[in-house]
């Protein structure tokens, strides 16, 4: 259909007003209650695509909704924009990464102003500017002095493809998380922020987040992965030294038979050096090198790989010597890097079985030997321990504490605790990132970059070269050179930059005072707006980004600087964008483009959409229908409000002249705000929109009307709709010759006292009779009915709907609810009743929440009929049952018309 309005002029109109007033600047202020909104900041990549514009269009929903109940709200928007993707764009075309960055920031930029989102633009901030990168730096410096940041050599995820080193969150199944090509590993010297001094705390702190999603709390619990265990230490029978094994089973002690290491511990080369296990030992670790992490401890059957090493170790509880293999499923990072291995694992029984090594049980169902050698797989059950000293007899559960007691006392092992995280290796060799603040000099070792001569700038592009192979800032001879800080001696800078993750794990708290000069953030400003009251982005970021961001608040506390404990209060994970049932992407061809749909129907009619198709969380599946119908709803809203302007009044109605339409046009109204506000304090964004389009379909049929109590639902309306179509809002308001900008009104109030659910029955009753006549007139074929009757229930059904209800609440029992109903006045429609009391109960939804009388239903019916008359085309009368001879009139039901179509 023809719009009757220029969305999209109405919208530059009010984008332009509310940039001229400023109207969505923050400032702190200590009498109003702050709420904090924010996204994840963007990469900008080229433009934004759905996933971005449904993750900005809930939280401008939220931020506005917030503003209009009197918050005072922190909306800000900055880019992510250091990244690989800047630098592959130089390596490939020649292309001047910040330029290119650059770019697509203001094409984002643009768009989202477009849009109408309500940013504090005055706010923004990017991590590729001087200003912020100098903060990361500093940052650095300050855990570096604190032993927070270190470096060490170190096997590192390597990924040939980007030619750059990967922390563990950055490797999905095996693959590197940007190209998707297989990861491997290798040695260099690396920086890391030790994050496992954390680790408790994180883990610990996981319970505070109560607004934070079940699923992404797991997974940041499954990746810190404490466990508890005993470290046994096994000696090397050849040297006498000492072997500590992490393990959480100790109660499988009595069965191991042969130690597995690391290929990447130093002790394995220490072992075979100059013995004829050596060449082996070191082809098998090549080997071992070109697999994946993913492969490595996924490894099944056949794909277990390893050798012997030539040495033996003593088990320290019975002395028995056993060999020492290296095996490729053992990690160095986790535990020591050691690991005995036995019968009740499957993972060594397959190893075992690949090389020969003989295995024992020392569990049983019943306790009673049973022997490993004729066993196909390994014994992972509880059970009963046999052949194991004085814990033989025990289940083997309950004998983990005894034995790890006696092992501490005798000195074997100690007790200890175990985390999976491992420390975040922040080392990248780019360009396109944030210089690490450290000089290397020949005289006085390892130097920090001193405060005062921070930022240490990336030299410009054409100052090296972008070959795709190695580190393009070790070719800045500029770069490289520098002098020592404390003997002002030649020297040579660090030449990796930060993993882009730090930018983000700190971003949100430079938002709070982007223009501080005097530190990364204002503190006393900091602690006003932190923490961020609603955070919203995708799920993929649940260990990455939100572990470090969690991580640096922690830290950042200790060092002084802010006081928050967590960055985030609550936490939304929105779904995913689809069209023909797949996730958008090029390669499929189901991209939509978020400015192709804005230009034709408008911003709000995009934003509507989004919001209206799925609730936040679910996934959203775009259908060009849908975007119709929400476009549809909106020329709808307009043409109510600019076709009956003379039908508005703003002044204050008369109560004593209000009659029962205008009585259920304002209940409606308040029933509407209350239900409206639930739904959007809940996030349930599309119920609240549907609660909203109810009502607008209540005022276009509301007839012979109140001019005054119009008004009042009209303004209303449109208060309730500012949050998810602004601008449409703002014109409409402007309209009702309303001063001020919708956007800043305060938000409706309902009250509870003026919800009529008398009125509200009534108005359901006529509405859901004119569908049920829809319905039959589509059903029959009947284009053009001559006469319609509907029929009202007989008086004594309501008497018995009543007493259904009260017998209902007591039980479910069909007989009981029968013999008391027929212990009353009812008893000689008793035959009827029996008929209809299964059926109720079968099928509860057709007990009418509010039983009215039958006077009530005859009047609202009565009062409808010239409605329905109009809509059909023809005479509608009602009738009482009683009336009528039509066999169809027995069947009408207290809510429920009977209808005869002629």
């Amino acid at each position: 259909m023809e719009p009757k309005a220029d969305f999209n002029e109405i919208a530059k109109k009010w984008q332009k007003r509310w940039e001229e007033k400023h109207i969505f600047k923050a400032k702190e202020d200590l009498n109003k209650k702050k709420f904090y909104c924010l996204e994840m900041y963007p990469y900008p990549s080229s433009t934004l695509h759905m996933g971005h514009l449904r993750n900005y269009s809930i939280g401008d929903a939220l931020a506005r909704y917030k503003r209009m109940q009197g918050f005072n709200v922190l909306y800000p928007m900055g880019y992510d924009a250091f990244g690989l993707p800047a630098e592959n764009a130089a390596i490939k075309h020649g292309i001047d990464p910040e330029k290119w960055t650059l770019t697509n920031m203001d094409t984002i930029r643009q768009q989202q102003k477009d849009m109408g989102f309500s940013y504090d633009w005055d706010r923004e901030i990017a991590s590729l500017h001087e200003n912020y990168y100098k903060w990361n730096q500093w940052i650095f410096l300050k855990f570096y002095e604190k032993r927070l940041a270190y470096k060490k050599k170190a096997s590192v995820n390597w990924c040939p493809s980007c030619n750059t080193v990967l922390a563990n969150e950055q490797v999905e199944d095996g693959k590197c998380w940007r190209c998707h090509n297989e990861v491997t590993e290798t040695f260099l010297e690396q920086w890391f922020f030790k994050i496992t001094d954390y680790a408790e705390e994180l883990l610990k702190d996981i319970d505070k987040l109560e607004h934070w999603p079940e699923r992404v709390k797991t997974m940041q619990k499954n990746w810190i992965g404490k466990s508890h265990g005993v470290e046994i230490f096994f000696k090397v029978k050849e040297t006498g030294k000492i072997m500590p094994t992490f393990t959480t089973r100790p109660d499988t002690i009595y069965s191991v038979t042969f130690i597995v290491i690391a290929p990447e511990h130093p002790l394995v080369i220490e072992l075979v050096k100059g013995t004829k296990h050596e060449k082996e030992a070191l082809e098998t670790i090549k080997k071992i090198k070109q697999q994946s992490r993913a492969e490595r401890t996924t490894a099944e059957g056949k794909d277990k790989l390893g050798c012997f090493l030539g040495k033996y170790a003593v088990n320290p509880v019975n002395g028995e010597e056993i060999p020492i293999y290296l095996a490729n499923f053992v990690l160095m990072d986790y535990g020591t890097g050691i690991v005995m291995a036995d019968a009740h694992d499957q993972r060594d029984f397959e190893f075992a079985g690949k090389y020969n090594i003989p295995l024992k049980f020392v569990i049983s169902k019943d306790g009673k030997p049973a022997d490993a050698a004729k066993a196909r797989e390994a014994h992972t059950e509880d059970g009963i321990l046999f052949n194991s000293g004085q814990f033989s007899g025990m289940g083997n559960r309950e004998a983990i504490e005894p034995i790890s007691q006696w092992m501490e006392m005798e000195k074997l092992g100690k007790r200890t605790v175990n985390y999976k995280i491992r420390d975040w290796l922040i080392s990248r060799q780019r360009y396109w990132g944030t210089p690490i603040p450290i000089i290397y000099c020949g005289k006085c070792g390892t130097v920090p970059v001193p405060y005062a001569d921070l930022p240490v700038r990336l030299p410009k592009p054409d100052k090296c070269k972008f070959t795709g192979q190695g580190n393009p800032l070790e070719t800045c001879k500029d770069f490289v050179e520098a002098k020592c800080p404390k003997c002002h001696g030649n020297a040579k800078r660090d030449t990796d930059t930060m993993d882009t993750f730090v930018d983000s794990s700190w971003y949100f708290l430079r938002f709070c005072s982007p223009k501080h000069e005097k530190g990364p953030f204002d503190k006393k400003v900091a602690e006003y707006w932190m923490p961020v009251d609603q955070y919203i982005g995708g799920i993929e970021h649940a260990i990455l980004h939100l572990l470090y961001a969690r991580f640096f608040t922690k830290a950042l506390r200790d060092l002084g600087f802010v006081t928050a404990d967590e960055p985030f209060a609550r936490l939304l994970t929105q779904g995913m964008v689809i069209k023909d049932g797949a996730k958008m992407s090029k390669s499929l061809g189901n991209v939509v483009d978020p400015a192709e749909i804005s230009g034709k129907y408008g911003p709000d009619t995009a934003r509507l959409f989004i919001l209206f198709a799925a609730l936040p969380e679910k996934e959203l599946d775009w259908n060009d229908r849908g975007v119709n119908g929400s476009f549809r709803f909106l020329n709808r809203i307009y043409s109510l409000v600019e076709g009956n302007l003379n039908e508005i009044s703003l002044k204050r109605y008369d109560e004593h002249k209000l009659n029962d339409k205008d009585k259920y046009i304002l209940s409606k109204m308040h029933l509407t705000i209350k239900k409206v506000t639930e739904h959007i304090e809940k996030f349930e964004f599309s119920l609240a929109i549907g609660k909203v389009m109810e009502f607008a379909d209540v005022l276009q049929k509301y007839r012979d009307r109140s001019k005054e109590v119009f008004g009042e639902a009209v303004k209303n309306l449109i208060l309730m709709m500012a949050p998810f179509t602004p601008h449409i809002s703002e014109e409409m308001w402007e309209m009702i010759k309303k001063e001020g900008f919708a956007s800043l009104e305060k938000w409706p109030e309902y009250d509870e006292g003026r919800i009529d659910k008398k009125a509200e029955a009534v108005a359901e009753l006529a509405e859901n009779t004119r569908k049920d006549i829809v319905e039959i007139l589509r059903l029959a074929k009947i284009e053009k009915p001559k006469k319609i009757t509907v029929f009202v229930a007989e008086k004594w059904k309501y008497g018995f709907m009543n007493a259904l209800k009260q017998e209902m609440e007591k039980t479910r029992n069909a007989g009981e609810i029968i013999k008391k109903i027929m212990s009353t006045e009812l008893k000689i429609y008793g035959q009827e009743i029996s008929r209809l009391i299964p059926k109720f109960l079968n099928d509860q939804t057709k007990v009418p929440v509010m039983a009215l009388d039958q006077d009530t239903e005859f009047h609202a019916l009565n009062d409808a009929s010239k409605e329905y008359g109009e809509e059909f085309k023809c005479h509608v009368e009602a009738i009482a049952a009683e009336n009528s001879k039509e066999p169809k009139a027995k069947q009408a039901m207290p809510g429920k018309a009977a209808i005869l179509v002629e």
